[in-house]
């Protein structure tokens, strides 16, 4: 874990920094659990641009993560910790007693010989283990909830990301977010333990445009840089700040709430404050 900085060298290296990728134990992954990926440069099946500013990156391969933590009772041992180009976290192959292979995401202060389990019952509380929210002690950092029982983790995935439980409340457990928001989910709902690592990805300095193309992200123009016609708050001599911010089509965004799910309102107990 760190980052590590370029001295020196071409002008595009200057104020650029990688990961030091002293976590990694091994540089190829396992065949079995890998499978190709296409790039579709968030185009339909018309060939239509969905999203905008998305393409050409590099050619990767998707690696299979199991989300689920489905073998229960079965002890497994850590033969590597991966790299995953598909995610910000790193991810560990497990070795299982019944010769079964998985990657899992690795969470933090997880090595190469630690033994993980995923239980029904209360096991070590240590990092790696998984077992339903209703196990788990008030205060323990987690990672990959479940939202519903046997979906797989949904939540809390990225690289150094955290929830802790603040509560047990009958059938529900209640959870701090990383966003700050705190929110009820079933007790029986499985989460794994340990905030997950490679924490220092969001110290890292891209340096220059061509290392975002790699990873898939076209330039943007500001709207305002614009002629009227392509954008509400296009045109004008000088520098204009006179509208809301708006996306091309007109909405307000920066701040306009989008969730629209009526049914899952009540297991929301508070959102993040705004800063003053």
């Amino acid at each position: 874990m760190g980052v590590r900085f370029y001295k020196g060298g071409k002008n595009s290296r200057k104020h650029r920094s990688v990961s030091s990728f002293s976590e990694i134990t091994r540089c190829y992954p396992e065949k079995k659990l890998v499978k190709g990926l296409n790039k579709k440069s968030a185009r339909n099946n018309y060939g239509r641009i969905t999203v905008r500013h998305h393409g050409g990156r590099h050619k990767r391969s998707y690696r299979l993560i199991d989300f689920k933590r489905n073998k229960m009772a079965i002890p497994g041992k850590v033969f590597s910790i991966e790299y995953d180009p598909n995610r910000t976290c790193y991810i560990a192959l497990i070795h299982y007693v019944d010769g079964e292979k998985a990657y899992i995401l690795a969470p933090l202060g997880l090595k190469k010989g630690d033994q993980v389990i995923c239980s029904d019952k209360k096991v070590d509380i240590k990092p790696g283990n998984c077992f339903p929210l209703s196990l788990i002690p008030t205060g323990i950092p987690i990672h990959n909830i479940e939202l519903r029982p046997g979906k797989g983790g949904q939540m809390v995935r990225s690289a150094g990301s955290q929830a802790v439980i603040a509560a047990h409340l009958g059938k529900y457990s209640q959870l701090k977010m990383p966003s700050g928001e705190n929110r009820l989910v079933l007790s029986n709902c499985k989460a794994s333990i340990g905030q997950l690592g490679n924490v220092d990805q969001e110290n890292i300095i891209i340096g220059k445009a061509g290392r975002n193309r790699w990873r898939g992200k076209r330039p943007s123009v500001r709207g305002m840089a614009m002629n009227p016609i392509d954008h509400p708050m296009g045109g004008g001599e000088g520098v204009g700040k006179g509208n809301h911010p708006m996306t091309p089509w007109g909405q307000y965004c920066k701040g306009l709430k989008t969730r629209n799910n009526k049914r899952t309102d009540s297991m929301i107990v508070s959102r993040l404050k705004k800063r003053k």
